[in-house]
């Protein structure tokens, strides 16, 4: 055993407390700082429309772009942050945010804010290979769902954040570019305060390593396998399927579902906008639930599997038209709720697919099925929207979400067998 894996475990409680909480606190801050500039120009499409005469599909390949980018980046640098570490790279993915910011502040047309997408792109692909690797080295294994749940939940709330911040900035300055500006300064902000702390994100001091189980005294050794062999486990690509399709669906409410509800509600944008809010907090409060279902629950696909086909057929009645007026926002809001509570779980269940010692590759592979979803939804919601079928919105959303409940199961079929082992060895 090396000294920093001697030092960490003869470590006061407290003070590991302590450790963990200002790890997962700040590594949250990060990842809520991504899903921010996740929405750096959704928000605004209808100013873009009206300012440079694009039209949805237009705007939706921009979305297209930025996640295109950033689901090969991220497979990609699963690699990297395994080989070099995901400190240095998570302070080059905020700059390539604050970067985005300043590119689309001042575009002049279609062409600058796909530039700006693509810079966006590039700065949240090694996002979750950094995130996960940063909480699975330096966190405590009681701590570790927790851990997944404050991340899920930063992320939800910076999503939730970035509508209102950059709607709320246009009406205050009268322009869009001021709210990039503000954007922009948002993350320089995080990055500063990261940097200040950064001893507290370095994973090359971590030395928990819940994967391996050499670190047990007795237990035999790991064996040693190409970077590339967990691209021949099922579970990956399971749980590569399953972010993709429950992806689709969150696509579809990002960046769609306050203009449809707009149509189909009568209500104007100023208050449809608040949909996305609405689902992000209740996802955070789902998150939160979930952080301590994951301790307590075994079969993690069935928990999935219930609160994903609440969320379903709360958006299936939404595109019924039965639900009218702020009832309609308010059964999409709570949809996220579904969502949220699936979330830890989600997490944990990638952790148990994932073999030893390919933590970054793992979440990198995983994780990109997030970026495909939002890829190819993208633009096919926007078709839909072009062509006035609203309620086609909430209907394509929850037959994704379905598709995710099928995949989750068929995830934990191909654990079992090693959930089984690990049982019956302890």
């Amino acid at each position: 055993m090396n000294s920093i894996s001697s030092e960490v475990k003869v470590a006061p409680p407290s003070a590991q407390r302590h450790s963990d909480v200002r790890t997962i606190s700040l590594v949250g801050l990060a990842h809520g700082s991504s899903h921010f500039c996740h929405l750096l120009l959704p928000p605004l499409f209808p100013f873009f429309i009206r300012d440079f005469g694009l039209t949805y599909a237009e705007l939706g390949l921009a979305v297209t772009l930025f996640f295109a980018i950033s689901g090969i980046g991220q497979a990609l640098s699963g690699f990297v942050v395994d080989r070099v570490g995901a400190r240095p790279i998570l302070f080059a993915a905020l700059g390539c945010f604050i970067a985005s910011a300043l590119t689309a502040a001042s575009a002049q047309g279609y062409a600058g804010l796909l530039v700006a997408a693509a810079l966006a792109g590039l700065g949240n692909a090694p996002f979750h290979p950094v995130d996960f690797t940063i909480l699975n080295k330096r966190v405590s294994s009681p701590r570790l769902g927790h851990a997944f749940s404050v991340h899920g939940i930063s992320g939800n709330l910076g999503w939730a954040t970035a509508p209102v911040f950059l709607l709320g900035l246009t009406e205050l300055t009268g322009s869009w570019r001021w709210a990039q500006v503000g954007a922009a300064a948002v993350v320089a902000c995080v990055m500063g305060l990261l940097w200040w702390q950064r001893e507290a994100i370095d994973d090359r001091l971590g030395a928990w390593s819940h994967e391996k189980a050499a670190a047990k005294p007795g237990a035999a050794p790991v064996k040693e396998e190409h970077p590339l062999a967990f691209l021949k486990l099922p579970s990956v690509w399971l749980c590569f399927s399953f972010f993709f399709w429950s992806t689709c669906a969150l696509s579809a409410i990002q960046s769609f579902a306050s203009p449809a509800l707009h149509e189909m509600t009568g209500l104007p944008l100023s208050r449809t906008a608040l949909v996305v809010t609405g689902f992000m907090l209740s996802g955070a409060l789902g998150m939160v639930i979930g952080g301590f279902l994951v301790a307590r629950v075994e079969r993690l696909e069935k928990t999935i599997a219930f609160c994903l086909v609440v969320a379903a057929a709360m958006l299936a009645l939404v595109s019924t038209g039965m639900v009218q007026g702020y009832a309609a926002l308010a059964l999409v809001a709570a949809a996220g709720l579904g969502v949220g509570l699936a979330g830890p779980s989600r997490d944990m269940l990638i952790k148990r697919a994932a073999p030893p010692g390919a933590t970054g590759r793992v979440y990198g592979t995983v994780y990109s099925g997030l970026d495909l979803g939002f890829t190819l939804a993208a633009p096919v919601f926007g078709w839909l929207m072009d062509h006035h079928m609203h309620a086609a919105v909430f209907q394509g959303a929850s037959l994704a979400l379905l598709a995710g409940v099928a995949s989750a199961a068929a995830v934990g079929v191909r654990i079992a067998p090693r959930r089984a082992a690990t049982g019956a060895a302890a």
